[in-house]
């Protein structure tokens, strides 16, 4: 068996190869025609009127896949998307951390004692010793506000973004002593912030799965840096989340930074300002506290206190609330007292029904000075023999009685 060998040389925009065609003696000359056609296809695409055309094509194609269906402005190609969503990213995470300082000043010794004072402001809080704007309960999450308090989230009058008020002064308990001692001192003693800066002070308390959504802090009402340190439990504080309800869930941070117990964080910059930050649900595993440390503006706007008229008003309305409230339980203790009687009265005539089983004729039922319906006319009552079983229900009739 002979085989015939043919050569074809590749045009010069391909890559420099030769091409070898192996041709059977039998079927040399079907082969032949195949090497043949492709010899004639390249001269074909060597030819200038195909090499226009088909760059005519290429930019076309490359013009729609360009051009914006509805505007006509050209856009970039996903690579470049990526690759300037990628920079953006990496720009708006500089400017995250430029913003941020962290410094863990605080000793085991020390959080554990400054850890019993939050557990004492808890109970003096559940007992209602505080002020009614000082405590702000949510699930798994309780604000105390101390020396300043402001309005927020549901609490707003008008919703949007620098509706927050400060509360009136008087109607937030002060700072207490043992925070000025045992957390702002050594604030000011390490020259963190300089000494006078906090004038409010608000502990965070969190359960195992309780959060805070994004936010940032009123610009308008708090100064900055803000100054938070962690108690109880290490957790982590992340920037740039959605958060969506029902079930809850978060979004990807644009940044997760760890807080270790005894931890002083301070955010300013584009990390206060330019991006919310939140804690997570899944962030808190165990209970961890928060006390956070700010300056308030002395020209904060707040809202106008209460006069006592508006007292007044409110006092009466709900003396009028309770005075019917009052009526209605009356109401609803009087038919509880008439059902009462009356079931009273008709286990009174069954227990004198049970007394004539098995007596066939009409008997009478006697008054007796116990009974409490002693008033009613004597009633008459056929009872006709009774099986088992209704003696048996009779019984327990009576063993109900006895029990009532």
């Amino acid at each position: 068996m002979s085989f015939h060998r043919n050569v074809l040389t590749v045009p010069s925009y391909f890559p420099a190869k030769i091409v070898f065609f192996e041709v059977h003696s039998g079927r040399h000359g079907k082969c032949a025609k195949m090497a043949e056609n492709f010899k004639d296809l390249r001269l074909k695409l060597q030819s200038p009127q195909n090499n226009t055309s088909s760059k005519h094509n290429k930019d076309k194609k490359s013009d729609r896949s360009r051009k914006h269906s509805s505007n006509g402005e050209y856009k970039s190609k996903s690579h470049y998307q990526d690759y300037d969503n990628s920079w953006h990213h990496a720009e708006e995470l500089s400017k995250v951390h430029a913003g941020i300082k962290q410094r863990r000043l605080f000793t085991d010794d020390q959080c554990e004692e400054i850890e019993k004072k939050i557990n004492d402001t808890v109970k003096i809080a559940d007992k209602g010793t505080y002020k009614q704007h000082t405590v702000d309960r949510a699930p798994l999450r309780n604000k105390y506000f101390f020396g300043e308090g402001y309005t927020y989230g549901s609490q707003l009058q008008k919703k949007g973004p620098g509706m927050e008020r400060l509360y009136p002064k008087g109607e937030v308990d002060d700072i207490p002593d043992w925070i000025h001692e045992l957390v702002i001192k050594p604030l000011y003693d390490a020259k963190i912030v300089p000494k006078g800066f906090v004038n409010s002070a608000v502990i965070n308390d969190y359960m195992p799965g309780g959060c805070i959504v994004s936010h940032i802090d009123p610009p308008h009402i708090f100064d900055r840096p803000i100054v938070s340190v962690s108690f109880f439990s290490d957790s982590a504080l992340c920037f740039g989340c959605k958060f969506s309800f029902r079930p809850i869930r978060v979004s990807q941070p644009v940044l997760c930074l760890p807080i270790d117990r005894g931890c002083v964080t301070m955010i300013s910059g584009y990390a206060a300002d330019d991006i919310t930050h939140c804690i997570r649900p899944q962030d808190v595993v165990k209970r961890r506290a928060v006390i956070i440390l700010r300056r308030v503006f002395p020209d904060a706007p707040r809202l106008e206190p209460v006069s006592e008229k508006q007292i007044s008003r409110k006092r009466k309305r709900n003396s009028s609330v309770s005075d019917s409230d009052d009526d209605h339980h009356r109401k609803s203790r009087r038919t509880v007292s008439i059902q009462k009687s009356k079931h009273r009265s008709s286990s009174y005539q069954s227990s004198k029904v049970r007394k004539t089983e098995g007596i066939s004729h009409i008997q009478p039922v006697s008054k007796t000075s116990d009974s409490q319906d002693s008033s009613e006319e004597d009633v008459t009552v056929t009872t006709p023999k009774k099986s088992i079983r209704q003696v048996r229900v009779s019984r327990m009739a009576r063993h109900r009685k006895l029990c009532w």
